[in-house]
C-alpha cells in the first residue's frame, strides 16, 4: 500500500498532552495541505484518543449516524453541529462535529486541540464529560457524554417541560452551574474562562441536573496577563465592559452567570429587567414574586423560599456594571454551600432594590 488510509490510535486520556503535541505536529494544516492536497477518503488520516474502554471505533460512529445524516442532528452551535449516536455497544453518546469550513481553517486545528486539552483534564459532576475525539482531513468531532433532556433553553421554552423544573430543581441547576464555573476558574491546572455561558450551553441529564457544555471558545486564562482579547459570548449574556474593551476575564463569566440565574428564576431571558437595573428607584416597586416564572405556583416551603432569595441576591450581585464589584464564582459557590440565613419577609414583600442593597435587610429572626 502506498499510504495507510486510516491510522487509528486508542489510548487513555492520561496520555493526551504528549499525543496532542505529537498529533498536531504530525497532522498540522500546513503539512496536510502542502503534501496531501484536497481531503479525500484515499488520503485521509484518523487520529483518535478515547478513555478507559478504548472500544469506540470510527466506523461504529459512522454507522450509528449514517455518516452524520441530518436526522441524527440534535443541535447546531457556533462551531459545529451535535449528533446523537446509539453505538453498537448500547452506549449513547453525543458527537460535536465541526463545520467543514472550520476544519479547513489554518488556525482552527490549534483551537480544536486546545479544546481537547482543556476537556481531558476536567473532572466535575456538573461539566459534560469527554469520551474522546477524532480528527481526519474530512472532519473533526468530539465524543461527549449524552445529556438526555437537552439544553436548559429548550426546556424553559417548552411549557410542559418547564413545569417539570420545579423551584428546587431550578435552584439546583443554578447551584450546579456555579460549582462548575468555580471549578473551571479555580481548580484546573490553569484557570479556564468559559466565555460562552448561556441557557443553550447548560445541558440537563435525565434527572434534570445541570452540566456545563461547549468549550468551543474557551481559553486558558493566564493569571499574570490580560491577553484574552477575542470578543465572544452569546447576545444577552455578554458583560457590559466588553463594549469598550476586549480583555476577557473570569468576571465576564460571572456576569453571564448572573443573567442565567435570573433566567432560571423567571423562566425567560431577563432582558427587560436588565435594562432596569441601573434605575434603582424603579426597582423599589418590583417585588421578587413579580418576576418569578408564572407557570409555577409560588413556593410554599420556607427552605425553598430562602434558596430563591439567595439565588436572586447572588444573581443581582453578579450583574454589577463594575467588574471589581462582582463576586468571584468561588464566592458564589461557597455561598450556596453555607447555612442559609433566615428571611423575615415573604417573596411578595421583598423588592429587587432590597436584594441589591446590602444596607437594606431582608433577613430576620424567628421565621418559621
Amino acid at each position: 500500500m502506498k499510504i495507510i488510509h486510516y491510522l487509528k490510535i486508542f489510548l487513555p486520556l492520561s496520555t493526551l498532552p504528549a499525543l496532542v503535541i505529537f498529533g498536531y505536529l504530525l497532522f498540522s494544516p500546513s503539512k496536510q495541505k502542502k503534501n496531501m492536497g484536497v481531503p479525500t477518503p484515499e488520503n485521509g488520516f484518523l487520529f483518535s484518543i478515547f478513555n478507559y474502554d478504548g472500544k469506540i471505533a470510527y466506523q461504529d460512529i459512522i454507522n450509528a449516524t449514517e455518516n452524520f445524516h441530518i436526522r441524527y442532528c440534535i443541535g447546531v452551535g457556533g462551531h459545529g453541529s451535535v449528533y446523537k449516536a446509539n453505538l453498537a455497544s448500547g452506549r449513547t453518546v453525543a458527537l460535536k462535529k465541526l463545520h467543514p469550513l472550520e476544519v479547513e481553517d489554518l488556525n482552527f486545528d490549534k483551537s480544536f486541540m486546545n479544546e481537547i486539552n482543556f476537556l481531558s483534564e476536567i473532572r466535575h459532576r456538573n461539566i459534560v464529560k469527554l469520551h474522546g475525539f477524532c480528527v481526519d482531513q474530512r472532519s473533526m468531532f468530539l465524543v461527549l457524554e449524552y445529556m438526555e433532556r437537552g439544553s436548559l433553553n429548550d426546556v424553559l421554552k417548552n411549557d410542559v417541560e418547564a413545569m417539570e423544573l420545579n423551584w428546587s430543581k431550578r435552584v439546583n441547576i443554578v447551584k450546579g452551574t456555579a460549582h462548575a464555573l468555580s471549578y473551571l476558574h479555580n481548580d484546573c491546572a490553569l484557570p479556564i474562562v468559559h466565555r460562552d455561558i448561556s441557557s443553550n450551553n447548560i445541558l440537563l441529564n435525565s434527572n434534570l441536573e445541570a452540566c456545563v457544555a461547549d468549550f468551543g471558545i474557551a481559553r486558558i486564562l493566564d493569571l499574570d496577563s490580560s491577553n484574552q482579547t477575542i470578543l465572544a459570548g452569546p447576545y444577552g449574556y455578554v458583560a457590559p465592559e466588553l463594549a469598550y474593551t476586549t480583555a476577557v476575564t473570569a468576571k465576564c463569566d460571572v456576569y453571564s452567570f448572573g443573567v442565567l440565574a435570573l433566567e432560571v428564576l423567571m423562566g425567560r431571558h431577563p432582558k427587560e429587567l436588565l435594562s432596569l437595573l441601573p434605575s434603582k428607584p424603579l426597582l423599589q416597586n418590583i417585588r421578587l414574586n413579580d418576576v418569578l416564572d408564572p407557570r409555577l405556583s409560588p413556593p410554599t416551603s420556607y427552605s425553598v423560599v430562602k434558596d430563591i432569595v439567595l439565588v436572586a441576591i447572588l444573581a443581582l450581585a453578579c450583574l454589577s456594571v463594575e467588574p471589581k464589584l462582582r463576586p468571584t464564582m468561588k464566592q458564589v459557590s461557597d455561598e450556596f454551600l453555607r447555612q442559609l440565613r433566615p428571611v423575615a419577609k415573604t417573596l411578595g414583600e421583598i423588592s429587587l432594590l432590597q436584594l441589591m442593597d446590602p444596607e437594606i435587610n431582608v433577613e430576620g429572626k424567628g421565621c418559621k
